[in-house]
């Protein structure tokens, strides 16, 4: 049986001999390309060449380390690496901000100065309960996604064998609630409400509220709407061109592109609605429609939490912005519109997620009994 093999980057016994004036030490290494090679270097005395030896064993693995991975490299060297190919692919702005901000505070901080060898399934699955525990469900499975993430470009360059992500253990999730919408006269209700609400009225929320009811918006696209995109006259109006979205370095902006929530498409407008907005454009100072109070861009997080105030006043506290798009959704369901209608409305890519996440209600009389009538 022959000789074992080298493992990557190691070397074997060190010889040393006496060389002309001085002493030459010689080991074979085998290099990170899987060829073995006979490395030597010279030295005036045993010690110093045996030193320089060691030197250059050192160099080699710091130069494979720079250009490729290792189980030797520290974990936050793998997630920095993996941030700049998630930079460079076409992804929302959110999607790019709660990656990062999952390295920052839970990744690097826990994990980072870990050798890849050293991450193992229960150190990830350990990391994971601590996360939950600190800071709940949904952040403890977003951390999950990047962890997972970044040891699959491990795994893709040979620095570990397997992905220790994919055999930690399950992270428990609260239940999901059942989705819910607004009746007809809830709705009445709420937009009554609003308009006797000092603080909705002077945060501006109660035409932006109608837009919503009117359109089955997201925050994010209501607060991107240009007068330009509006035709008062035919009452319709064009969205999917853009949304309002924060971006490190560039505060709000209104973002067209790199966004899998943008569907392009023309909306009729409810009569109710274009009176609001041509009275709205009679005193309008800006091109878009729903500025911020105080000028410039909305932001939709602070709008969402305005909205919640709002609506919590309004005597409906478990309503959220997304309760509207539902609403929309299941109006439309109930009047006989088809779920394809309903998901052209709301700009999904695909029904399911229209008839699964929007229809908000769970009938009782769903004709099954009649249609069962035969059976006695």
């Amino acid at each position: 049986m022959g000789r074992p093999e080298l493992a990557l980057g190691t070397y074997g016994r060190v010889r040393t001999h006496v060389h002309g004036d001085g002493y030459r030490a010689v080991a074979l290494f085998r290099d990170y390309d899987g060829v073995t090679k006979q490395i030597q270097r010279h030295g005036k005395t045993k010690g110093a060449a045996e030193r320089a030896l060691a030197a250059a064993f050192r160099d080699r693995t710091k130069s494979a380390a720079q250009s490729e991975l290792t189980p030797e490299t520290r974990v936050k060297v793998l997630a920095e690496q993996w941030w700049k190919e998630i930079e460079a692919r076409n992804l929302s702005p959110g999607t790019l901000r709660l990656y990062r901000d999952r390295l920052d505070r839970q990744v690097i901080p826990a994990l980072g100065n870990l050798r890849l060898r050293e991450l193992t399934t229960g150190a990830v699955d350990r990391h994971l309960r601590a996360v939950a525990a600190t800071n709940g469900p949904a952040i403890a499975k977003a951390v999950r996604s990047v962890l997972s993430g970044v040891c699959s470009l491990a795994c893709r360059l040979d620095a570990i064998d397997s992905n220790p992500v994919r055999d930690a253990g399950p992270l428990a999730t609260k239940a999901k609630k059942q989705p819910r919408s607004l009746s007809v006269a809830e709705v009445r209700q709420l937009r009554a409400k609003l308009r006797t609400d000092d603080k909705a009225i002077y945060r501006d929320v109660v035409d932006l509220v109608d837009m919503m009811l009117s359109t089955g918006l997201r925050v994010a696209e209501a607060a991107a709407i240009k007068w330009s995109s509006i035709d008062l006259n035919a009452g319709t109006i064009q969205v999917g061109d853009g949304i309002v979205v924060r971006s490190r370095g560039e505060g709000l902006t209104i973002r067209g592109e790199a966004s899998n929530k943008l569907t392009a498409r023309t909306l009729e407008l409810p009569t109710w609605c274009v009176d609001m907005l041509r009275s709205r454009r009679e005193r309008a100072q800006s091109g878009i429609v729903f500025t911020a109070p105080l000028g410039g861009l909305r932001d939709p997080s602070n709008t969402s939490a305005d909205l919640k105030d709002a609506f919590t006043a309004a005597g409906f506290p478990w309503m959220t912005s997304h309760t509207l798009r539902r609403t929309v959704a299941t109006l439309m369901d109930e009047a006989g519109l088809s779920a394809r209608a309903a998901s052209d409305q709301l700009g999904h890519r695909r029904i399911s997620m229209t008839q699964d996440r929007y229809f908000g209600r769970k009938l009782a009389a769903t004709g099954a009994a009649e249609v069962l009538e035969a059976l006695g």
